[in-house]
């Protein structure tokens, strides 16, 4: 797991540790001191910590003049036992909302589980961003049929259409106007 690293192409783009909005603002990363683990498992030191013992993000870019940000994830998503979507919710997303931040592209490629509790913070989530939309890109089936069996697909799109998008050979832009534009077309 420690030679898994956040996607680093649109770096040149964006770097959530420069952007002063960012609650990864002046973060300083080492490229060879491993300081967090997953279940014991060192992880690559440019995942940045939202307070949970097993999962990881990384702001892969964030325009606040189009009010998007496309967020990787990596570890377990386990709600079940450390509430991680209160830590994101709480140390990462109402940051970005207070910031005009009210679309959001999640990627969960590297999300390996999903452990289920309530649905309150996802349905706060969801309601913050009015006029906004939240969409999940590549995480597995498994942990995608537990978001639905908890009703999460209330709050989140995903599905084939999101997941057949090759998102690596876009830019940020791109991909949030290619996005944009099919959720305008699923919810009229």
């Amino acid at each position: 797991m420690h030679d898994v690293e956040p996607y680093y192409n649109w770096r040149h783009l964006y770097c959530s540790e420069e952007d002063e909005n960012s609650p990864f603002f002046n973060q300083v990363y080492s490229e060879f001191e491993f300081t967090n683990a997953i279940y014991n498992y060192c992880i690559h030191p440019q995942w940045d910590s939202i307070g949970s013992d097993t999962l990881y993000i990384k702001i892969l870019f964030c325009d606040y003049s189009s009010g998007f940000c496309i967020i990787e994830m990596m570890g377990e998503w386990n709600d079940a036992i450390h509430n991680d979507i209160m830590h994101l919710k709480r140390n990462v997303i109402d940051v970005l909302i207070r910031n005009g931040i009210k679309k959001y592209i999640l990627i969960g490629e590297q999300v390996m589980n999903f452990h289920s509790s309530e649905d309150d913070y996802y349905e706060e989530w969801f309601d913050d961003v009015e006029e906004g939309w939240l969409v999940s890109i590549g995480f597995q089936d498994h942990v995608l049929t537990e978001w639905s069996n908890l009703g999460l697909d209330n709050y989140f799109l995903y599905g084939d259409w999101f997941d057949l998008l090759n998102w690596r050979t876009m830019t940020p832009k791109q991909l949030f106007l290619l996005i944009d534009k099919r959720v305008k077309t699923l919810l009229t």
